[in-house]
């Protein structure tokens, strides 16, 4: 299993960066180039994804067009949610996303990010020689386009008022 982590400073309210990351829309816009959708199979296709909601994501990786399901299984606004892979391509994936004031203007955005490929030995070495840095740069895309919204007049399009 692999076990990624990031933190990132946005220089944004801790609410504001909380509701981003939960964005369907903003998920999509940080991973423009795989053709990243949310497709409608019973769970959420827009808007800001709740506990106990479900969405499910379809995109080309590694020339393949996949889909994983996922679940909010864990959700403490504004300052953690999780969302566990229920079906797709890995063996398992977690997504732990933390959330910290330092601020009334600055949040610390803290993400754990856990997955295994599936397929035992040859998971693992696929894990090992191009998984963890795929993913790492994933994460981190999607990380700087939340920022780049956050600390921008941007991220009134994606949220309610």
């Amino acid at each position: 299993m692999v076990h990624l982590q990031e933190i990132l400073v946005i220089d944004a309210p801790i609410q504001r960066c909380f509701d981003l990351s939960r964005s369907v829309e903003i998920h999509v816009a940080g991973n423009t180039h795989f053709g990243e959708q949310a497709v409608a199979q019973g769970g959420v296709t827009t808007g800001l994804i709740g506990l106990g909601q479900q969405v499910t994501w379809q995109a080309r990786h590694f020339w393949v067009r996949q889909q994983l399901t996922s679940e909010i299984t864990q959700f403490s606004a504004p300052d953690y949610f999780q969302d566990t892979m229920l079906r797709g391509a890995f063996a398992s994936m977690q997504h732990d996303h933390y959330f910290r004031a330092i601020s009334d203007t600055q949040t610390e955005m803290r993400d754990e990010f856990r997955f295994a490929a599936p397929l035992g030995p040859l998971g693992r070495i696929a894990e090992w020689l191009v998984l963890r840095r795929y993913r790492t740069a994933l994460l981190h895309e999607r990380n700087l386009v939340i920022k780049q919204v956050a600390e921008s007049d941007v991220w009134r399009e994606y949220l309610p008022a």
